[in-house]
């Protein structure tokens, strides 16, 4: 049963975890550092990222059709 008590207490709670939400996003952001923003996890994405990408592109490359004689 909603009253008005239980409204209050519920917007308090919402406020709070609201506050300590926005606290605990800001703090995994990444700063300005020496790499303009980004952790060393995004750099390592990124970079695995891009080799998986030029491996997959460079064994479709050497796939050559076999000339049907």
């Amino acid at each position: 049963m909603i009253n008005r008590r239980n409204a209050v207490f519920g917007w308090v709670v919402w406020r709070i975890m609201k506050a300590f939400g926005k606290q605990k996003a800001k703090d995994i952001v990444p700063g300005t550092g020496e790499y303009a923003g980004m952790n060393k996890s995004a750099i390592a994405t990124i970079g695995a990222a891009t080799a998986a990408a030029l491996l997959f592109w460079r064994k479709k490359s050497d796939d050559s059709p076999s000339s049907g004689s």
